[in-house]
């Protein structure tokens, strides 16, 4: 028997470090002898922190969720001492709606493995597909075995990597790079990280087959200094994997060298893009470049180099190991394979998901994530982040795949899903993934830095209730602009959720601008505050409005004075019987 207790950084900010320790000290304290292991997110961020009670051979025999310290001692006392299962901490198996639709691959490994073990990852049959390409294929046999998945690029662009490999194969030169893009920057988006939290190992064996092929000697992972654990985990790798032989000179027996080393970025959510992302690693100012040249002709220090996100990576063992075959009879035929997803938002289950392409939202939004929190209705779901763009209820049905996705006016993206119901404002919404696009602009070009940004003052206006008539018009007119003049694809896609916003809730930025109404009665310049029949004359909303704008004497309904109300909203926190209405 074993305890393992789940750390990825979900888990810690749960209190997931606290727990392992208590369950250390307790044991040691009993005298059990049974050893406390860690392990990666699972997915189940919604039921951290979880401790798992596993046989010696990794079988999960009782899962605890929302496990604080102070839990522990009965954990330990009725369950690793006493054999009886604490049912009220336990789920009786894992949560069979959030893990039935999965199907994980590129997660295969995650929240089962010590991450930080490279022993737990080769038990799980790690390096094998590398020894597999490397001792026993050719990189045209890699290739097309990858041509054969239909393994697209899990970065956003959807773009066959097979293709990216065999371009960057084909430029010769004496030295040559592959990158993996780990600058993962969208709000709400933690795909990347978990991976490299949960299971590093699966990436680097994945960036040594791209070596492989490409012909190069170096890797290089760009990963956002805001991911300190993952950037831990992954240097632990590395130096695990050197100290093997499975990273270094002559891997494998087969003559060829490949090593790793790590740059941490500094945030810059333009570095996303290719170019930018080779500039800042030769320590220039995150900026995109023209293209072409393309990086697999010229790329870092004019070097042919490819580069693949995170995610892609870390299918390619699975593929190797598998056959392409079985990767491409997932999902469908154009959007092979499966899709992790981070689920957020007003979302009942919250946490990393992975799903075979193709399945359509609504099972993703209510069978996987449980639907909609607190019984409220769905109304739509931001996909691809601020590149991406809103997709309402009535295409609830529609397929996850990039083609279909597409049409909507979204994008499949990394795979951020940030889930919203009907309290959320549409105008409100677009205002605040433009606020971002406008201030993760590099400045370079024009329509983007000055555009983005008279784009956001209209929105802030329109939010504000000083709408005018002809807001939306210009809003289309800048956004066409700045899609056709911006050179890299944060600009060309910043006005997407704006747009997908006006093409499925233009009544709300009507209501907006015409009626001075909120309809979601959420932007606060438009929201008015009355006091209900419910109210019991308490006073503890008079008492602590900061106003004084609410009157009222003992057991006689209260009001509220309307021009001294600043719509602070504290009435509405502080009554306990639900007698403030929001109109």
């Amino acid at each position: 028997m074993k305890v393992v207790v789940g750390q990825g950084s979900c888990g810690i900010a749960s209190g997931a470090a606290k727990t392992s320790a208590a369950f250390e000290r307790l044991i040691a304290e009993r005298g059990a002898g049974v050893p406390v292991e860690k392990t990666g997110c699972i997915g189940n961020c919604y039921l951290e922190p979880i401790v798992d009670i596993r046989s010696d051979d990794g079988t999960l025999i009782t899962r605890y969720v929302n496990v604080q310290p102070d839990m522990a001692a009965e954990i330990v006392e009725r369950h690793i001492i006493g054999g009886s299962v604490v049912e009220e901490y336990a789920i009786t198996a894992p949560d069979e709606g959030f893990l039935g639709s999965q199907e994980r691959i590129v997660l295969r490994n995650a929240g089962i493995i010590d991450p930080e073990s490279i022993d737990a990852y080769l038990a799980a049959g790690g390096y094998k597909a590398a020894e597999k390409a490397l001792g026993a294929m050719t990189p045209e046999d890699v290739i097309a075995e990858v041509k054969l998945s239909g393994l697209r690029g899990r970065g956003g662009a959807g773009f066959p990597t097979w293709f990216k490999w065999n371009a960057a194969r084909e430029n010769v030169s004496d030295e040559k790079y592959m990158v993996c893009n780990a600058d993962e920057g969208d709000p709400g988006a933690f795909m990347d990280r978990s991976v490299l939290e949960g299971d590093p190992h699966s990436v680097l064996e994945g960036m040594a087959i791209g070596g492989f092929v490409v012909g190069a000697r170096t890797g290089v992972i760009y990963v956002r200094a805001e991911y300190p654990l993952a950037i831990h985990r992954l240097s632990l790798a590395i130096e695990q994997a050197r100290a093997r032989g499975y990273l270094g000179e002559n891997l494998f027996g087969s003559g060829f060298g490949f090593d790793i080393h790590i740059k941490a970025g500094a945030g810059a959510f333009v570095c996303g893009e290719e170019t930018a992302l080779i500039a800042s690693l030769e320590g220039e100012r995150g900026m995109p470049r023209l293209k072409p040249p393309f990086p697999a002709q010229k790329g870092y220090w004019k070097q042919p180099t490819n580069i693949n996100n995170v995610e892609t990576f870390a299918n390619i063992p699975w593929i190797i190991s598998n056959g392409g075959a079985a990767f491409a009879a997932i999902g469908t035929e154009k959007s092979c394979g499966t899709k992790v997803f981070a689920l957020a938002g007003k979302i009942r289950k919250g946490g990393l998901v992975e799903i075979p392409m193709g399945i359509p939202l609504r099972e993703i939004i209510y069978g996987v994530g449980g639907g909609i929190k607190n019984g409220k209705a769905f109304k739509a779901v931001q996909m691809g982040g601020p590149s991406g763009g809103c997709i309402p209820a009535e295409l609830i049905d529609t397929p996850v795949d990039y083609e279909s996705i597409t049409k909507t006016g979204a994008i499949v993206g990394s795979g951020g899903m940030i889930v919203m119901d009907e309290t959320t404002c549409m105008v409100d919404m677009a205002r605040y993934f433009l606020d971002f696009t406008r201030n993760e602009s590099c400045g370079k070009c024009n329509y983007c830095r000055v555009g983005t940004k008279r784009m956001l003052e209209i929105l802030e206006r329109i939010t504000a209730g000083e709408g005018r008539e002809g807001d939306i018009e210009l809003l289309e007119e800048l956004a066409v602009k700045i899609k056709d003049g911006s050179m890299c694809g944060l600009g060309q896609t910043a006005p997407n959720p704006v747009l997908t916003t006006l093409r499925y809730f233009r009544h709300e930025f009507e209501d907006h601008i015409l009626r001075k109404k909120c309809t979601a009665h959420s932007c606060k310049a438009l929201v008015v505050y009355s006091v209900t029949d419910d109210c019991k004359a308490c006073g503890l909303c008079r008492r602590n409005c900061p106003a004084d704008a609410i009157t009222g004497a003992p057991r006689v309904k209260h009001e509220i004075d309307r021009e001294k109300c600043v719509k602070c909203g504290m009435c509405e926190t502080v009554c306990k019987f639900g007698a403030i209405a929001r109109d």
